[in-house]
């Protein structure tokens, strides 16, 4: 794809000025992200991808495009194992996506993907680690269960790690050092994929080893706060703790926190007849439903993909719109939907690994009795 020239966009906020220098694009940067401002005292701004699906609706088509730029600029020839790591919860979906379409790209069998997790499952860790700036800090993964996908993690000899943006590369470098040992030691090759790039080399800079990046859009962001601000910076939300006990993804259909190597998709729906559908995925579990999304494209139906987040956002910027709702799995972290109008819709699918039951009801109302449906497939 072409590279495209530099150029500078910036936005003001509440708190600050942000501003961003592209050095390297192969998609226009304006449809690549937009700006937006975090409900967060520990960073003000947000960098919203227009392609990921997660806060903005998008084609998943023009998903599936980001999975194959990112996957080309991976030497198909890494010394294998391969572990590929997707970071929770907003990179789960491109993790999966650029690991599948790597493993159909190259035809290895040797590339394992696992993605992290806000939610302990009862199994063993590989390791936790923290992700300081984010509104949820802490993040797990989890060993494998089925013994060959143990033996590829335990015996990766290179690390593909996944994540929507990079600013600092600190959440790479803490993932890195909190691997085990055993694990680290036998890492000859890293690769660092995100869909932009604000690190100027920093992320880079703070791995050991042979490094080397993808990323649709690179360059460098500057951060410049508002003087004689006096107002206290914003508190992540939260809900007082519901009386409902808390409900925890099952293991027996778990895809991708416990490994996987390979992807089938068996969540189905029938698209609107006519008009536009709109299929959701929520919090953590969004492959599965994008899969179905992509699936109902191709059978020619006009489809947009997004998801219900835990990121708290304040509206304004490319945030045209939000929602806030209690959680499906029980927890006090609100959830929050953004840019989605349903009356835009004349099919919304929403797609939860939790019972119907527990979908919130607020969320229900919204989006007008939309099509749930609960991921019930065992052993994929």
């Amino acid at each position: 794809m072409t590279i495209r020239a530099a150029e500078i966009l910036s936005a003001e906020l509440q708190r600050g000025t942000i501003t961003v220098e592209v050095e390297r694009s192969l998609m226009p940067a304006t449809e690549m992200f937009g700006f937006a401002e975090r409900i967060n005292p520990k960073r003000s701004f947000l960098f919203v991808s227009k392609v990921l699906g997660r806060h903005i609706p998008v084609r998943p088509s023009k998903m599936r495009e980001t999975f194959k730029v990112l996957s080309s600029q991976i030497a198909a020839d890494l010394p294998g194992p391969v572990l590929f790591i997707g970071m929770a919860e907003t990179a789960i979906g491109l993790g999966a996506g650029v690991h599948q379409q790597y493993v159909e790209d190259t035809g290895r069998d040797d590339a394992v993907y696992i993605c992290t997790t806000r939610y302990p499952l009862g199994t063993p860790l590989i390791c936790e680690f923290h992700e300081e700036h984010s509104h949820a800090t802490r993040h797990l993964i989890h060993e494998p269960l089925d013994a060959r996908l143990r033996e590829l993690v335990a015996s990766a000899k290179s690390l593909v790690l996944v994540d929507d943006e990079a600013s600092t590369g600190k959440t790479f470098a803490n993932l890195f050092a909190s691997l085990p040992e055993a694990i680290r030691s036998n890492i000859t090759d890293t690769v660092l994929v995100t869909l932009t790039d604000w690190s100027n080399g920093a992320a880079r800079a703070k791995m050991t080893g042979k490094v080397s990046e993808a990323s649709i859009l690179s360059g460098r962001y500057s951060w410049t706060p508002r003087e004689n601000l006096s107002a206290a910076a914003p508190q992540v939300p939260s809900f007082e703790r519901p009386a409902r006990k808390e409900v925890f993804p099952d293991i027996a259909r778990d895809w991708a926190r416990l490994g996987v190597v390979e992807h089938g998709q068996h969540l189905d729906a029938k698209a609107a007849e006519s008009g536009v559908t709109l299929v959701l995925g929520t919090g953590e579990h969004v492959w599965q439903p994008f899969l179905l999304a992509e699936k109902l494209e191709k059978e020619g139906a006009e489809v947009f993909y997004s998801s219900v987040t835990r990121s708290p956002i304040s509206e304004g910027h490319v945030i045209g719109s939000k929602f806030s709702f209690s959680d499906n799995y029980g927890g006090t972290v609100p959830n929050y939907l953004y840019n989605v109008d349903p009356s835009r819709y004349a099919k919304i699918i929403l797609c939860s690994e939790t019972e119907a039951e527990h979908v919130c009801g607020d969320l229900v109302s919204a989006l007008g009795s939309p099509v749930i449906v609960v991921d019930r497939e065992e052993g994929v």
